[in-house]
């Protein structure tokens, strides 16, 4: 039995990571300390926490942790343990949306320009990303049309090339025409190009232009003009300020009642090269230096693009820590920054401005949804949480419930539940509705903090009038008061409106009917899939498990030689035998049941 007094005693005053788990051992949050014994201890003090505290330390059932040498050690630590368990009470990065990046694997001979999604630490150059991704595929094809680099995937050697080489469009190293030397100058421009250098660029043109016109070259010495002028004008389109540090990220945040948004610019060789943006929900109570921290971490770890700089308004309470730890990942020194004034200051603020309109925009659609309802269905305040519910069985077996949940005006599939009935027998669903609901609202009535969480604030039926009578009735049952609307469809199967007991049905928006129909869909989809995987369970037991001499091996066996248990019953002895380990004593047994 572990005691947390009791172990909080023999916490050692060293660095560290610390590792709360709930009763399932299942990890829900990873911190760093320079004092494991007075960091930890500080959780469970009587002193003022934030709300989302209060609820990780009220799940903490035990506790691990983890001694190193020094507080950098703590760090990566950390942020490796984050990455891998994805706890969460963490600020956890969600790959929602990636951007492209334009890849160059230095590593090879003869190197090759792609776009690619995947940041991976295999050495190769990356430069991004492109919040428009039709400007990385313009940019990659601007390169292949003025350098004469290879046009394939894999490169392999050949005694032939290929058309791009007889249209100038390729030196043909897979033939042995260029050296790695001379391909490599095309290389180090095109990164020149990428990163912004365009002055070095020109001038080293402009020599190449003049030996060119004393050789009598005229030919390629009007290549490269036109060259020159290309990538000009293509440096002109990106150039968005006069910033003259080489490789910036500049990182802004915004709050709501909601949720956080954190949005970051990329500024390389003086140009805003693109941007990213991520949501963390129910961190409103934290501290924006905390979440900056945070965010830095897991954006970073293992991120083959780390700037030279990093601004941000915030004036972060590990910044030296941090900046250590990325100065060592990125193998020359990083800098977080916090600017007062300047050029520098507007486009941090201008980056926090660009977090709050995005932050806005998402949660437009989401409370103008809210507010509709609210208003619509005549409610006494918003519908953050809105519950449905849905019957699946087939003649009256293997009765099961789904339950949906639209948080805020989205439908949070994490928040799903599934119910076997268990006190109705035969075809009943609004019986069998009244039983789910009346334990649903029973688990959050005696523990309000546990895995239903808090009680909807409207409850939809997935039908009409019985299921809104069989929830009313389990809802009065505790005295509460929950509004029930009904979600009733078409005879096309499509949900046609909302309506209430007295059956006067409301008339809703095409974006907010589009929703319930998703919502609905959803909840039906979430029923039907778990009553079919318990039906498919029994049937294979009752079937296969009862043979005595077929264990999980021949049962999976037999299941892939015939695809189901009906045709294994329709299958002679001979062709049951040439499943590996069925026997003619177990065939005919087969047959037999």
């Amino acid at each position: 039995m572990f005691n947390i007094e009791e172990e909080l005693k023999k916490l050692p005053q060293k660095p560290g990571v610390y590792i709360m788990k709930n009763k399932e051992d299942k990890i829900i949050y990873v911190g760093k300390a320079v004092s494991l014994k007075r960091r930890v201890t500080s959780y469970f003090r009587k002193t003022n926490k934030t709300e989302r505290i209060k609820k990780m330390v009220s799940l903490i059932d035990h506790f691990e942790y983890i001694v190193v040498d020094n507080e950098a050690e703590a760090l990566i630590l950390e942020c490796n343990l984050i990455k891998k368990n994805r706890p969460k009470f963490n600020v956890l990065l969600k790959d929602d949306k990636t951007y492209p990046y334009i890849k160059i694997d230095i590593k090879s001979d003869f190197p090759n320009v792609i776009i690619t999604r995947r940041l991976i630490n295999d050495g190769s150059k990356y430069f991004g990303p492109y919040a428009n991704p039709g400007a990385a595929k313009e940019m990659v094809n601007f390169i292949k049309q003025k350098y004469k680099i290879r046009q394939c995937r894999n490169f392999k050697s050949t005694t032939r090339a290929c058309l791009n080489y007889h249209i100038k469009r390729c030196l043909a190293p897979c033939v042995g025409f260029v050296s790695k030397e001379e391909y490599r100058k095309q290389i180090d421009e095109i990164i020149d190009l990428l990163d912004g250098k365009i002055d070095k660029i020109v001038k080293e043109i402009d020599t190449q232009m003049e030996e060119a016109s004393k050789q009598l070259q005229f030919e390629k010495a009007a290549e490269l003009r036109d060259r020159k002028y290309a990538l000009i004008k293509v440096s002109e389109k990106q150039k968005v300020s006069n910033i003259n540090e080489n490789s910036i990220d500049v990182i802004g945040i915004a709050k709501s009642e909601m949720q956080v948004c954190v949005e970051i610019f990329f500024v390389r060789g003086s140009k805003m090269i693109g941007r990213e943006h991520y949501f963390f929900p129910e961190l409103k109570d934290m501290e924006d230096k905390e979440i900056l921290s945070g965010f830095i971490k897991q954006y970073y770890l293992d991120n083959p693009n780390i700037p030279n700089k990093i601004m941000l308004q915030e004036e972060l309470d590990d910044k030296e820590l941090l900046e250590y730890w990325l100065s060592t990942e990125n193998a020359k020194k990083v800098e977080i920054k916090n600017p007062k004034k300047g050029e520098k200051l507007r486009f941090v603020e201008m980056a926090e401005n660009n977090a709050k309109v995005t932050l806005e925009n998402k949660e437009k659609d989401k409370s103008e949804i809210l507010m509709e309802l609210k208003n619509v269905l005549n409610l006494e305040k918003l519908p953050h949480k809105i519950e449905t519910y849905d019957i699946s069985n087939i003649s009256g077996e293997f009765t099961v419930a789904a339950m949906c949940v639209l948080q805020d005006g989205v439908i949070k599939k994490n928040l799903s539940r599934r119910f076997k009935i268990k006190t109705v027998f035969g075809q009943d669903d609004p019986r069998c509705t009244n039983e789910v609901i009346t334990r649903r609202l029973k688990h959050s009535l005696e523990n309000p903090k546990g895995g239903f969480g808090e009680l909807p604030d409207v409850i939809f039926a997935d039908g009409g009038i019985t299921q809104i009578r069989a929830i009313k009735e389990a809802v009065r049952f505790y005295n509460l008061d929950i509004p029930v609307f009904g979600m009733v469809k078409d005879d096309k199967h499509r949900t046609r409106a909302l309506i209430n007991e007295e059956r006067e049905e409301f008339k809703i928006s095409e974006n907010l009917m589009h929703l319930i129909t998703l919502f609905q869909d959803t909840v039906h989809d979430t029923a039907i899939t778990y009553h079919r995987k318990l039906r498919d369970k029994s049937v294979t037991k009752s079937e296969l498990d009862e043979i005595d001499g077929i264990g999980p091996a021949k049962k999976q066996a037999l299941l892939k030689m015939f695809g189901s248990v009906e045709n294994i019953k329709k299958a002679s002895i001979q062709e049951l035998m040439q499943v590996k380990g069925i026997n003619e004593e177990l065939a005919k047994k087969i047959v037999l049941k």
